[in-house]
């Protein structure tokens, strides 16, 4: 949905939300990836999962997170769209490898282990990475980097959120 398309991945707890939350405070169009577009699916098609083996996954949530897949046909579709300047993506999907190409620039939220771990701890346990075990999950997902775009400009996400968004927009070419 822009002329130039924008893509913020991070692991659990880096700050995507808040980032696009800030963004659109500032006026920039975003997709929260994580609330609009995420669904069940494979990892390697992006092909959704039926509602059996959505059923028989809810109680994993490595499955969960492991078929975690932005539609790529509806991506794609969003990036065609030029009536905004600039659109960001914020999210992560284990399926990015079929579309991350057509983002004007990747961008990967990273902090330290205990500025991660603090901010897990500080979530609900509603939300992913509130529980402990998620909570584990989580740093083991940040110390391997598995899930996150080896072509992405790694950005210091223990930045107060003004400034990380600022440095953001730099890095874009757009202004604060």
């Amino acid at each position: 949905m822009g002329i130039s398309n924008y893509l913020i991945e991070g692991v659990s707890g880096t700050g995507k939300t808040s980032v696009a939350t800030e963004l659109q405070r500032r006026g920039y169009h975003v997709i929260h990836g994580d609330r609009e577009l995420a669904s069940k699916g494979d990892p390697q098609t992006g092909e959704p999962l039926d509602e059996e083996a959505i059923s028989r996954g809810r109680a994993d949530f490595t499955f969960g997170h492991r078929h975690h897949v932005w539609p790529v046909e509806k991506v794609r579709a969003l990036m065609a769209d030029k009536s905004h300047a600039a659109t960001f993506f914020c999210g992560g999907s284990r399926n990015s490898h079929q579309f991350i190409e057509l983002f004007d620039a990747v961008f990967v939220l990273d902090v330290d282990r205990q500025t991660l771990r603090k901010r897990l701890e500080n979530r609900p346990d509603d939300e992913f990475g509130g529980r402990p075990e998620e909570r584990d999950f989580v740093l083991r997902l940040h110390e391997s980097g598995q899930d996150l775009p080896r072509n992405g400009t790694v950005i210091d996400a223990t930045l107060p959120l003004a400034e990380l968004v600022d440095d953001i927009l730099t890095r874009c070419g757009a202004a604060g």
